[in-house]
């Protein structure tokens, strides 16, 4: 594929996916002014309020507002936040690193550990080992990010208090002053929940892959001249299958992505993902936009790398 029709490609992405939110926030019944006004809307009379939608440029119609932002997008300009009143630039520059913290690591160490348990499953094939995590696999594939957090956060940090209930540092504490043994304290949890989520369809995807690579005729002959399964599966077995495991890991960023805005939410871990939700609630049509487009950016990104790596596993994958 070339260098431009990839570029066309990501640019007509981005184009729909901000059309499609900037109309589905169009359409939706918040009014972004009662919502940044909040208790005190009943103070403020009608003439107060077209002002401040006439500064907001909400008094234009849908089709201009839509461009106006796309000009200010391109000049470099993200926007103002009502939500977080500052710019949308700085608003995302603030979370950011707290979001790449969970959200990075959890797609990593999910990768890692799911690579692990499908190498596992598939080493041990129709045995009790092998019955019990496709099980896991499965029931963690039907569980929501939400109730598996709120679980996590009645057992251990409420009932065990084995972790903090919320938040990326102590409460009262200004950030500068949060050492790095509290920042992992609060960041235990809900990256344990993250990279739980995250396991089930690697695992299944390099289980699947790795009994291909046990049942091939190599590894045949490999058994026919003595060597023990631990010798095949790690001179054979891991090499052929973690290509196929670092494509499922790029293809499952979107979920990682989406879990991570349900998980900051319950764990109030100040992320992009909790402003994501901020913003839809408070009509902070700026702000969620640019989310929106960061996410599509990178889990795009990732599912093109995935394209990429399944070519070169399978190269007729190429021609499709």
């Amino acid at each position: 594929m070339s260098i431009l029709r990839l570029f066309t490609r990501q640019l007509i992405l981005l184009v729909t996916v901000a059309l499609v939110v900037f109309l589905l926030m169009k359409l939706s019944p918040i009014d972004p002014v009662d919502a940044y006004l909040g208790v005190a809307v009943s103070k403020v009379g009608p003439e107060q309020k077209a002002q401040i939608e006439a500064a907001w440029g909400l008094d234009r119609p849908v089709a201009e507002q839509f461009l106006v932002w796309a000009g200010q997008l391109v000049s470099g300009d993200l926007g103002f936040s009502t939500t977080y009143n500052m710019s949308v630039a700085e608003v995302m520059g603030d979370r950011i690193g707290a979001s790449l913290a969970l959200t990075g690591l959890a797609w990593l160490l999910s990768g890692i550990v799911g690579f692990i348990l499908g190498v596992l499953a598939a080493s041990f094939a129709g045995t009790w080992i092998d019955r019990m995590i496709r099980l896991w696999c499965y029931v963690l594939a039907g569980t929501p990010t939400f109730w598996l957090a709120i679980l996590a956060i009645v057992g251990v940090s409420v009932w065990l208090g084995w972790a903090p209930i919320c938040c990326s540092g102590p409460i009262g504490v200004p950030p500068d002053q949060v050492t790095f043994g509290e920042r992992l304290a609060h960041l235990a949890l809900p990256l344990i929940v993250l990279t739980t989520l995250g396991v089930s369809s690697i695992a299944l995807h390099t289980r699947v892959k790795m009994i291909e690579v046990l049942q091939s005729d190599y590894v045949l002959l490999a058994r026919a001249q003595g060597a023990s399964l631990f010798d095949i599966v790690l001179r054979h077995g891991l090499r052929n299958a973690a290509l196929p495991a670092l494509a499922a890991m790029m293809a499952a960023s979107g979920e990682i992505f989406g879990g991570s805005i349900l998980a900051e939410q319950v764990f109030a871990w100040p992320g992009l993902g909790r402003a994501t939700v901020e913003a839809g609630l408070k009509g902070d049509v700026p702000l969620l936009l640019a989310i929106a487009l960061l996410t599509t950016l990178i889990v795009s990104t990732a599912n093109f790398c995935a394209d990429r790596l399944q070519g070169v596993i399978d190269p007729r994958a190429r021609s499709l």
